[in-house]
């Protein structure tokens, strides 16, 4: 959650920061509910929240992605149908008549894929200010950091002089490991590591030491219980925690520190938030097929498919906004 615009300027000058998958505390309002720190490597899809049987909103995103599950949600059922029966027979690599769990997780995870790069197509012209299409550092830091490096003077002695000091060669630092070939300037793919480390293995540790950077409010290069809770949870003075808080210090004793030294060093908030045990494609493709396989043989015909629409791309919406479908282009 980002905190609310204190100047324009600031607002400008910050931009795409304000969207970087780790950005530091100081640019997010402390939340009052729990705020998930595990980095995903299909990172839009996230957790799936607790069971809903009247919405497959969860569903719809991983199946979709999160813009063209909007698009979804305009459309009539059979206007859904039609376009889902398209996707399918994409879905459908080997052109056998069915789709397969591993067929359904190849497709979610290019969905959920495909928001970084699109994510990274709309800023692009807005840091390739010599049109080379490549972003050198310097034309990164001045579209960034520009108005802040030519005037000082207006933000000496303010928290924001404070966020850019500490941004700036956060940043700096960043770019120079997803530069892979050191020549300080990056290509797209580079551009994108830059922007997205959660996805690249060679960024992982980045985000493990910008996640240190994040929590560890004391300096001492490790995360205690207390700055573990206060990254998720701003505590209201004379207010008791709420259940959640409380089972996630749990947490922290039984699952987060795994040598019981009462302490978070790299190894263990890497353990944390890059989880290696869990493919929530993996899991999302077969919750699919497990609720569409109606003879059970595990996997799914595009009858299967058309039959449970609303699982896969349906909306609840009632107003279906027709002006709003048209023109719209196929997946």
């Amino acid at each position: 959650m980002a905190r609310g615009g204190r100047g324009r300027r600031l607002e400008l000058a910050l931009g795409l920061l304000l969207a970087v998958v780790l950005a530091p505390p100081a640019l997010r309002a402390k939340p009052t509910v729990r705020k998930e720190r595990v980095v995903r490597p299909d990172s839009e899809l996230g957790e799936r929240p607790p069971e809903d049987n009247q919405s497959f909103q969860y569903d719809h995103e991983a199946f979709l992605g999160k813009e063209d599950s909007k698009t979804f949600d305009q459309l009539t059922s059979e206007e859904s149908k039609e376009r889902l029966g398209k996707i399918v027979d994409r879905i459908d690599s080997d052109g056998d008549g069915f789709v397969t769990t591993e067929e359904l997780k190849t497709w979610i995870k290019r969905v959920q894929k495909r928001y970084i790069y699109d994510n990274v197509a709309k800023v692009w012209k807005d840091y390739d200010r010599d049109k080379d299409d490549k972003i050198s550092w310097e034309e990164y830091k001045q579209a960034t950091y520009g108005y802040y490096l030519g005037n000082p003077t207006e933000f000496h002695d303010t928290s924001e002089h404070q966020t850019f000091k500490k941004m700036l060669p956060r940043d700096e630092r960043r770019f120079k490991a997803a530069d892979l070939d050191g020549d300080q300037t990056a290509t797209r793919e580079e551009f994108t590591a830059f922007l997205h480390p959660e996805e690249f293995e060679h960024m992982k540790e980045i985000v493990v030491l910008e996640t240190l950077e994040d929590i560890d409010k004391n300096g001492d290069g490790f995360v205690d219980q207390d700055e573990y809770i206060a990254d998720m949870f701003s505590h209201e003075e004379n207010s008791p925690e709420p259940d959640w808080v409380l089972s996630e210090r749990e947490q922290f004793n039984e699952f987060r520190d795994l040598n019981k030294d009462g302490k978070l060093d790299k190894d263990e908030i890497r353990h944390w938030i890059l989880p290696q045990d869990y493919d929530h494609a993996q899991a999302e493709a077969r919750h699919l097929v497990y609720e569409s396989d109606k003879n059970k043989d595990e996997k799914l015909t595009k009858e299967e498919i058309l039959d449970n629409w609303n699982m896969f791309v349906g909306s609840q919406a009632t107003n279906y906004g027709e002006d709003l479908t048209k023109n719209h282009d196929e997946l």
